[in-house]
């Protein structure tokens, strides 16, 4: 057994730690930025697997004090690399630094990639190659202000690229922060949850995020694993082929309806290609709306929305009334105006049609409760990228007005 790191989004440990307990039936330490949990072979192979939340599945290698690139090249030689790699295989040292003394993080992955090459020209009288794209071997490397630690990345690609993804629009929701906003929101595709609705879709990420998980689809079905190339795991190959078996055996039509669309055809259209090799198409109805015209296709439900913000908030093909924060803009509905009048109407509009409804809306926006002149019943820090953002839960009543009460037909 070893103690695996699941690095994750800042904010989402607590959701990892408790998705980890369900996936290996295993307690977790949380810690910042990821989560610890111990394991083997096969429990590294489960949570590539399984775990929806997790950036990746690291095997801790070694770690020690270090001051300069010399320190990390003796510390890197103690591993013993023959029992990871041959020269016929390949290599690639990727690093992450935090309050490092070192000047250049690019000479420390040289002076990694040297040791492992070092130590198989010595053993084995040749050496491995190095491959960027597609490593038989990926090393990550982590400094701190005075400690380093070596692991080797079993995911190899990180797990948000799910293998379904070739459509995509300005700045499409990374697939783990979209099933970070569903697990938070606790929706697990039962039918005590009731339906889901994402009316601003994009590329889909949310909607088939929350398909697959209604149709117990394995986020790591449709793609490979570095893990497969690695000489330690190649005597668990048989057990890996099994657990893909049992994925493959445990998919089911989903309990709940998935609803989605985008006021823009194209990204209704990319969605639902997106959808189609995902495996879920016949799980998620998709119709091109305008969010602030969208009628409700169920009497109560959960809205689910990353609606657009940074570069454009406005009418299509326009750059409207930008919020202070880094592009993460998209097509997401009509009509002009600020950030303020378009979440105003938003509101106003379910008020007006989704009494009943709980919504769960992702911004950057740190004033929007006043903005769109709804309470929210709770906040939630998450990260999208490098934007600080809050995932908002409104319990949405009807509002005052003329109709407001009135419930209109289902969709």
């Amino acid at each position: 057994m070893t103690a695996l790191f699941l690095p994750c989004a800042a904010g989402v440990e607590e959701l990892l730690a408790d998705e980890v307990l369900r996936i290996v039936g295993r307690s977790a330490e949380r810690t910042r930025g990821g989560v610890w949990v111990d394991g083997d072979e096969d429990t590294a192979m489960q949570l590539n697997l399984e775990s929806r939340l997790a950036q990746r599945v690291l095997w801790p290698l070694i770690d020690g004090p270090y001051r300069d690139e010399h320190d990390l090249y003796a510390l890197a030689r103690r591993v013993p690399w023959p029992h990871w790699i041959t020269p016929a295989q390949t290599l690639r040292v990727d690093v992450s630094a935090q309050r490092s003394p070192l000047t250049s993080l690019n000479f420390a992955a040289l002076r990694i990639k040297d040791a492992v090459c070092d130590s198989l020209r010595e053993s084995a009288g040749a050496r491995p190659g190095v491959d960027t794209r597609r490593p038989d071997l990926p090393i990550f490397l982590f400094v701190g202000a005075e400690h380093a630690t070596l692991y080797a990345d079993t995911s190899g690609e990180a797990l948000f690229k799910r293998g379904w993804r070739e459509d995509t629009g300005e700045a499409p929701l990374k697939e783990t922060l979209a099933a970070a906003m569903l697990a938070a929101a606790g929706w697990r595709g039962r039918a005590e949850d009731g339906p889901l609705l994402d009316p601003c879709c994009g590329a889909g990420t949310i909607a088939i995020e929350a398909a697959q998980i209604a149709c117990g689809i394995a986020p790591g079905a449709l793609r490979p694993f570095a893990f497969e190339r690695m000489l330690p795991f190649r005597p668990h190959l048989p057990a890996w082929r099994e657990l893909q078996q049992q994925a493959r055996q445990r998919v089911h039509a989903p309990a709940v309806k998935i609803h989605a669309g985008d006021v823009s055809f194209r990204m209704t259209d990319f969605a639902t290609r997106n959808a189609e090799r995902a495996g879920v198409r016949q799980a998620i109805e998709f119709k091109t709306a305008d969010a602030l015209q969208r009628l409700p296709p169920a009497a109560a439900g959960t809205l689910m929305l990353n609606p657009p913000y940074g570069e454009r908030i406005g009418p299509k093909g326009s750059r409207a009334g930008a919020l202070p924060a880094p592009a993460a803009s998209r097509e997401g509905f009509e009509g002009g105006g600020s950030p303020a009048e378009f979440f105003s109407a938003l509101a106003a509009h379910w008020k007006r049609h989704y009494s009943g409804w709980t919504a769960w809306l992702l911004s950057p926006e740190m004033k929007l409760a006043g903005l769109m002149r709804m309470k929210e019943s709770r906040r939630v820090p998450m990260w999208n990228g490098a934007i600080e953002c809050r995932l908002y839960r409104f319990d949405i009543v009807a509002g005052a007005g003329p109709g407001a009460r009135v419930r209109p037909s289902a969709e």
